[in-house]
């Protein structure tokens, strides 16, 4: 079993480094992971069934010896549309119609296994793909003389170790070692060269890569026989920069992953069925090369203050904005070997009228996310085959071009997911 679980582990690391993946669901991250949570459109930090892909650390020690592997099938749909007549001196005009993203099919596997190392310990292992960008425009947006297509490609995988504690019966806690490669590629943006710190590093430099490190911690508490609470924060992952990207990115091409909180609760208000209600926190603000405005920072580069410039500290980069995302979920467990599950998800997108013009490359606006799921027992105990379908309700946002007054951009997507996952 041990040998069999490796073999997969490996494969799955190798699928993952081939993949082109790329969605965006809660801003740049996923709506859930592992099958068991993405049907519950990612609540259930206090659910610890559903806890082993990337979930809450602390529920590991209930869940016992475990090996689960997945597989996500997505389809992601994103376009941008320019409108109006540009003032007859704007300085960067778009050129007016609808383009559609290529690029709409993707896959993204996982893997995970827990061993108990006593009654009040596990350890874990996992690898998953964490979420990213990606566009893929059939035209030269930004009139890039040097590519016939516009867009950004960045994929961000993970494999974490766990341990996960009891304290008594009835609470645990869990810490994570956070391991994550990422890599990012742009074309398209060669435009810029005139606001850039570093033309050379702007555009059209192929994938650049880097790897870094950080820390999750959670806590779960069963506070009556039906009732638990469950908490968790994950650290900024501080990532190696991207040397190919840095006259694009903030800080010479630094672009870390932002941190993020989640708390929720678990009630099973009747034998059978489940409710879970999560809060969570994305800090996509804290990171310069995604929180950073385009409009003043471009202005005040075009002004002489070079420390605006694209690739500086105060370059402009994609104006996302912190966001808070709302979780609930439905667990029914109520036939022998059947369990069926529902969720919702609720949030503002971190993309504001003002910044459309870059966020072109990353229309991450999406608000609204419902799935359903399934599980079903086979062979022996505690072999099970989970479903799950997630629909991230289509979304847009407008706002005047920035660089062209008179000029409307607005960028739309939606997204559905299919995944399929087995747990022995």
């Amino acid at each position: 079993m041990k040998k069999t679980m490796y073999r997969l582990i490996c494969l799955v690391f190798v699928l993952q480094l081939m993949s082109s993946y790329s969605y965006a669901t809660d801003g740049y991250f996923s709506t859930g992971y592992g099958t068991i949570n993405k049907g519950l459109a990612g609540a259930g930090i206090a659910f610890y069934e559903g806890s082993l892909i990337n979930g809450n650390p602390a529920g590991l020690v209930f869940l016992g010896n475990q090996y689960q592997i997945g597989i996500d099938f997505f389809n992601p749909n994103r376009q941008y549309t320019v409108s109006g007549s540009p003032a007859a001196d704007a300085m960067f005009p778009l050129a007016s119609g609808t383009i559609e993203s290529d690029s709409k099919l993707f896959l993204m596997p996982s893997v995970g296994a827990n061993w108990m190392l006593n009654e009040k310990s596990s350890i874990s292992a996992t690898i998953f793909g964490n979420g990213g960008m990606n566009t893929d425009y059939p035209t030269a947006t930004f009139y890039d003389p040097t590519s016939e297509t516009t867009g950004v490609n960045i994929g961000q995988m993970f494999a974490n170790i766990v341990y996960s504690r009891k304290l008594g019966e009835n609470h645990s806690v869990g810490v994570t070692g956070v391991v994550s490669y990422q890599y990012f590629e742009a074309d398209g943006m060669a435009t810029f060269a005139p606001f850039s710190s570093n033309a050379a590093a702007l555009s059209g430099n192929g994938k650049d890569n880097g790897f870094g490190f950080g820390f999750k911690i959670g806590y779960l508490g069963q506070l009556t026989e039906n009732f638990s609470i469950g908490l968790t924060y994950q650290s900024k992952v501080y990532m190696g920069e991207f040397d190919d990207y840095a006259g694009l990115f903030a800080e010479q091409g630094d672009f870390d992953i932002p941190s993020s909180w989640t708390a929720g609760i678990s009630w099973k208000f009747v034998p059978s069925l489940t409710l879970m209600a999560d809060v969570k926190q994305i800090r996509f603000g804290e990171v310069n090369s995604i929180g950073n405005p385009m409009m003043p920072n471009m202005y005040n580069a075009l002004m002489g203050d070079a420390s605006y410039l694209l690739g500086a500290d105060n370059g402009a980069g994609f104006g996302w904005e912190n966001i808070m995302v709302y979780k609930v979920g439905l667990n029914y467990a109520g036939l022998d070997t059947w369990e069926f599950r529902c969720g919702a998800s609720f949030g503002k997108n971190p993309v504001s009228g003002s910044e459309v013009l870059f966020n072109i490359l990353a229309p991450g606006v999406i608000q609204n996310q419902i799935a359903l799921g399934f599980s079903k027992a086979f062979g022996q105990k505690g072999n099970k085959i989970h479903f799950a379908i997630n629909y991230a309700m289509n979304n847009s946002v407008e706002g005047e071009n920035p660089m062209a007054s008179g000029q409307t951009i607005e960028i739309e997507m939606n997204q559905l997911e299919l995944e399929l996952g087995i747990s022995f």
